[in-house]
């Protein structure tokens, strides 16, 4: 078994602080534990509450994310101690125990809520969005191939379907893009009942190995040096665009900006990619808010996949 390894990530709030590992820990089921007793699911959460500044954990998919009582409280800063819970974390986790004893869960989840999809339709006529009633995702994934899915068994397995064309999985959906000589109503429903059966069934959504190529990705991302413009132009998208473009089952993220042309090129991935409203989309609603925004800096805002 390869060796688990825990980056301390930093969070949008000063209490709260995600140990994440290269393995997933928990598949389609987040938890969120107060105190020691309500954590007797996890023996790993139960240690970490004896540590006397901890006030929250929450366990999902490849992370365990601490909020710890404030300051004034504790008088202790993560920056002194995140070093020493997360080798407590690495440790547990290398020693093979589990992170959750499912024997307890499910002896509490005697009358568990069924696995339940529906299917919605997204500005793309070409991509349906399914949507499930818990979590699939704690990132983005996007596959082209069934060959990209190999690390990932429901997409792969929904490659399978001859009309199937792309697959992005995020949070609790997955959208299909179909194959353009084909209609949604021959086959949406037997899509819906065979993502229902895939997850009830307790099979792995994504499997560690996809991990692995998600941190190279994101590690080239964030060590780029983005010059202050660069970092304008990318929380203006992750503030305003994102979370519209997210609620259609689609994702745009960051390419260049080219400050002799004023151009800003950004990836379009999901229900966006090749979505024929997406130039509308572009021109009228993103390319004239960041106009506006960063004015005589941005003029043109081009898609470069879509």
């Amino acid at each position: 078994m390869a060796k688990i390894n825990i980056t301390v990530q930093q969070t949008n709030s000063e209490n709260i602080v995600k140990f994440v590992a290269n393995s997933f820990l928990t598949q389609t089921k987040s938890y969120e534990f107060n105190n020691v007793d309500d954590a007797k699911v996890s023996p790993i959460a139960q240690q970490l509450f004896h540590l006397p500044f901890v006030k929250t954990i929450y366990i999902s998919q490849n992370f365990i994310a601490i909020e710890k009582f404030p300051f004034d409280l504790t008088q202790i800063n993560w920056n002194d101690v995140q070093e020493d819970v997360s080798e407590t974390i690495k440790e547990y986790l290398n020693s093979g125990e589990k992170v959750i004893l499912e024997t307890i869960v499910s002896e509490r989840n005697t009358n568990k809520i069924p696995i339940t999809i529906y299917a919605e339709s997204t500005p793309n006529p070409e991509v349906m969005k399914f949507v499930a009633n818990r979590s699939l995702a704690n990132d983005m994934y996007e596959f082209k191939t069934s060959d990209e899915a190999i690390h990932a068994p429901l997409a792969f397995e929904l490659f399978n379907f001859p009309f199937v064309k792309e697959i992005f999985i995020s949070a609790n959906y997955v959208s299909v893009t179909k194959q353009s000589n084909v209609e949604w109503q021959d086959f949406a429903n037997e899509l819906r009942e065979f993502i229902r059966s895939f997850i009830e069934s307790g099979k792995d959504i994504l499997n560690d190995e996809i991990l692995q190529t998600k941190e190279i990705a994101t590690t080239s991302y964030e060590n780029r040096d983005f010059t202050e413009i660069e970092k304008e132009i990318i929380s203006i998208l992750n503030e305003y665009v994102k979370p519209a473009v997210e609620a259609d089952g689609g994702n745009i993220a960051f390419d260049s900006y080219d400050q002799q042309t004023k151009t800003v090129k950004v990836i379009l991935q999901g229900a966006c990619s090749g979505c024929p409203s997406s130039t509308v989309t572009l021109k009228n609603g993103i390319e004239a808010m960041l106009s506006e925004m960063l004015k005589g800096k941005v003029e043109i805002v081009e898609a470069i996949n879509g």
